[in-house]
């Protein structure tokens, strides 16, 4: 068994690339493998900045023999089918069994495959998978056909120590296959030669490049809990600039730079993206969790003065700062109702108006929601919804577009305005991912509120809906937001109504877009509750019966029908229903009729006491029923429906269903479709799987 290590050096690859390229070189070359029948051991990928490498072991140094059938033609095919198919396998035809099918008689070529060495068939495998590459953006150089997604330098191939013997044709030139590679590209840069992968990793440590991301992650947050301990400060913990600045370096050197104390006065959130999104610099906060003016920085490099590295980075940062600074200064000499004014010049979508259309409708839907929502305040509302777009045209949000609704906040009480309205300013794009918190106040509510249901019934007037796995408007997260913020403030509110609201306000007489909004929002509520264990049938079946749409109330009774399936009783009521539903649908189609339990004649049954039993237990639970879910007893509700366990069971252990006497065998039908109309007051049973 031989081990393969293969490593593409190119110039630096984007670290929002590596990981999936990783993944992609992992999967096309196991998949090469497995059709070239060469089976294998553990395979491990390894990515930096410059380089994407893969080790396989446990390779055989042959390729196994192996029995391949192909199916051919029939047998009196045209003469070029039959042509094309000789062309395509290894024997000649009069070599091919002729067998017979439904069809007629076909050809059938049967032959023995003669393993190849190992060695001869890697090549070509090496070649189609830098070709295969499926980069998110790739380019090519000079006059190349190839594409990369940044200039490849060369391709190290190893097998069982030795170099593979082969080459990548670029269109300009040929790259051939060897067993070298390079150091890290400032600190040692020389050729290096390895027979295999720990003589490269070991060599590639010597030249200043750790090949394995875990390790340099690990080693990368050690040196970074060392220097902050040294300053006494808290160590960051934003995983995803960790793993982001692995991808940026080889040989990691963390150092700790000053923030010019004039910039000390900008908002915390407006240091930390500039930090962040442009300089991939880690902001500090003290023990306390205070933002102090020091900030940590990954260096590439191993220097001999990181004084000066640091000068440098400092630098930098001033120049990024001094921007930010102009807009903060610039920004607050504009009231948020001036900015407001140029909204209606930002187009929302070609079809939904501008920005400021937007805006209008925001704040009737508002106001109508303030209805649902305790300690809403109308005016205080109107106002909210009115600032809440304005930063977008402020020179910081231009400048830092994840900085919206912030960055209005800060204007906002800057110019005097209430807390609750500039924390509804802040807070009416959230929530907006699984992690964000969902605003609790009144104000921040209804404004988050109307403006994803603007959104959603908009876009569903214009036919923009998500399909599949593309949704390029968000849709399904404003969905989401508005399902966490129903049920994390308790609130009741019919989304059917909701909907024909927004519709109104966006002149859309299609009802049926209700009808649409509201499933889409049934399968969102199984997305946000399959954490919690909750079966996604369970969900669909109250739907079924709560039709307009309080998501409050639906979940409430999708629990309360959760506890009661897992009971003895609701599961053998459900049996039960199934049953009956099942005896019903089939003597329905044998009898070409429809059985309603509406019409159950109840004088037929008195020489029965199990029917008449039955039917007295359903003419009850079918009052406390409606009382139960008037009241939203649902739980009540459900011991209401564990009261028809007995008499269910007796009726189909002692009654007979289908009788010689059709009037009897018809009542009887009725019956059981009234078990069924009777539990799905509760829920359509028909949509409970488990």
């Amino acid at each position: 068994m031989a081990e393969l290590l293969i490593e593409f050096l190119s110039e630096e690859i984007p670290a929002r690339m590596q990981r999936r390229a990783a993944d992609d070189l992992e999967r096309l070359l196991t998949d090469a493998l497995a059709a070239e029948n060469l089976d294998h051991d553990a395979v491990e990928t390894f990515t930096t900045p410059r380089r994407l490498t893969v080790r396989v072991d446990g390779l055989p140094i042959e390729q196994p023999s192996r029995t391949i059938e192909r199916k051919g033609p029939r047998t009196d095919a045209p003469e070029k089918a039959i042509e094309g198919f000789v062309g395509s396998i290894a024997i000649a035809l009069d070599a091919c069994e002729v067998r017979e099918d439904k069809k007629g008689s076909f050809y059938m070529a049967v032959w023995e495959e003669t393993g190849r060495p190992t060695r001869d068939v890697l090549p070509g495998i090496i070649a189609a998978i830098a070709s295969d590459m499926p980069w998110p953006k790739s380019m090519r150089w000079a006059e190349s056909s190839f594409r990369w997604v940044r200039p490849l330098h060369s391709i190290l191939a190893i097998l069982d120590g030795e170099p593979l013997a082969g080459e990548l044709d670029k269109g300009d030139g040929v790259l051939a296959f060897s067993n070298t590679t390079a150091g890290h590209r400032f600190m040692a840069p020389a050729d290096i030669a390895v027979a295999g992968f720990e003589d490269y990793r070991a060599k590639l440590r010597d030249a200043k490049v750790i090949v394995d991301p875990r390790e340099r992650e690990e080693l990368i947050r050690a040196q970074m809990q060392k220097a902050c301990g040294a300053e006494g400060l808290a160590e960051p913990e934003d995983d995803g600039l960790f793993a982001e600045v692995t991808g940026l370096v080889e040989w990691p050197m963390v150092l700790l730079g000053d923030i010019d104390p004039t910039f000390m006065e900008l908002p915390p959130e407006v240091l930390v993206s500039s930090m962040r999104e442009h300089q991939k610099y880690f902001a500090l906060n003290d023990s306390g969790g205070a933002m102090v003016g020091k900030f940590a920085f990954v260096s590439n490099i191993e220097a001999k003065r990181p004084e000066a590295v640091v000068a440098g980075n400092e630098r930098v940062l001033r120049a990024r700062l001094s921007d930010a600074k102009y807009f903060w200064d610039l920004d607050l000499g504009t009231p948020l109702e001036t900015m407001g004014q140029s909204l209606g010049g930002i187009v929302f979508h070609a079809k939904l108006g501008s920005v400021g259309d937007k805006i209008d409708r925001v704040e009737a839907l508002a106001m109508w929601l303030a209805a649902s929502i305790d300690d809403a305040n109308p005016r205080t509302i109107a106002r909210a919804v009115r600032l809440s777009k304005a930063d977008l045209v402020s020179g910081m949000v231009g400048e830092f577009p994840e900085l919206q609704g912030t960055m209005g906040r800060y204007y906002a009480l800057a110019q005097g305005e209430p807390e609750d309205i500039a924390d509804a300013v802040a807070q009416h794009y959230s929530p907006q991912g699984p992690g964000d918190a969902c605003p609790t106040a009144p104000v921040s509510v209804s404004v988050a509120l109307a403006d994803k249901l603007d959104t959603l019934a908009g876009f569903w007037s214009i036919d923009e809906k998500p399909t599949g796995s593309k949704d390029p408007f968000a849709l399904r997260r404003a969905a989401l937001g508005v399902i966490r913020i129903v049920l994390e403030n308790r609130i009741r509110l019919s989304l059917r109504e909701a909907f024909a609201e927004a519709r109104a306000h966006l002149g859309s007489e299609d009802r049926d877009l209700d009808d649409d909004l509201l499933r889409f929002f049934a399968d969102r509520l199984k997305v946000h509750l399959r954490d919690d264990g909750v079966p996604h049938d369970h969900i669909e079946a109250v739907f079924e019966q709560q039709t307009d749409g309080d998501l409050f109330g639906i979940v409430d009774r999708v629990r309360a029908l959760g506890a009661f399936l897992s009971s003895e009783d609701g599961n053998n009521l459900l049996v039960a229903y199934r049953r009956a539903a099942n005896i019903v649908r089939a003597e329905e189609k044998k009898d070409s009729a429809e059985y309603d339990g509406a019409d159950y004649d109840a004088v037929l049954a008195e020489t029965e006491p199990d029917e008449k039993a039955l039917w007295d237990a359903l003419q009850l639970a079918e009052t406390a029923l409606e009382n139960d879910l008037k009241t939203e007893s649902f739980e009540t509700a459900m011991t209401t429906l564990s009261g028809l366990r007995q008499p269910v069971d007796s009726f189909f252990d002692r009654v007979t269903v289908n009788v010689d006497d059709s009037s009897v065998r018809g009542n009887r039908l009725r019956l059981l479709a009234r078990i069924q109309e009777v539990m799905n007051y509760v829920a359509d049973f028909s949509k409970v799987e488990g």
